[in-house]
């Protein structure tokens, strides 16, 4: 009986894209719709995630354009970009939302690499827990031969060497975005 690793895949794939998820809401100096997937806006009583209530768009490369389907929730749009965390200055002309995303120094940039690090590193902390996970199922699974428990350590060091390789490259290429001017 061999182990079944589907399990085990679809962590180390989680872990992957958390990481994709936590790397786009670094700002790079261009303009980016996904940093804003965590702004939410209260729009009648609720707080509903931005894209919800407006458009977002990228007409130049270090401006995001705002249109929000209720003119009514203009307001609220500002006041939510305003007290998130992103340090950007909405401008609204009372029909949109202007968000100028401000040139970054070097300084800032190698600030973000190393963030960047960071979170793959976190990322394949979880790969590695994930491989520890498999790693003691198999050896609790009495039904395998001491071959097929040596095959599956094999398999699921294997799995977890692939993962962190994907992490390193979609680290590296988030990094590459940060620091080309």
């Amino acid at each position: 009986m061999a182990f079944d690793f589907t399990s085990t895949k679809e962590r180390m794939q989680g872990a992957q894209e958390a990481l994709r998820r936590e790397l786009a809401e670094i700002r790079t100096g261009r303009a980016n719709p996904r940093i804003l997937d965590r702004v939410e806006v209260e729009y009648y009583g609720a707080m509903v995630p931005l894209n919800q209530v407006a458009s977002i768009s990228v007409p130049e490369a270090r401006l995001l354009l705002i249109t929000p389907f209720d003119k009514n929730a203009l307001e609220a749009i500002v006041t939510a970009i305003n007290i998130s965390d992103l340090g950007l200055n909405p401008a609204s002309d009372g029909n949109i939302v202007r968000l100028a995303i401000p040139q970054m120094t070097e300084e800032r940039r190698k600030e973000l690499a190393k963030d960047v690090k960071a979170e793959a590193e976190k990322a394949k902390v979880a790969v590695r827990n994930v491989r520890r996970d498999a790693m003691d199922a198999i050896k609790k699974d009495k039904d395998m031969t001491e071959d097929q428990v040596h095959d599956a350590e094999d398999q699921a060091q294997k799995l977890t060497d692939e993962n962190t390789k994907a992490i390193d490259e979609i680290a590296a290429e988030k990094e590459k975005e940060l620091l080309k001017i």
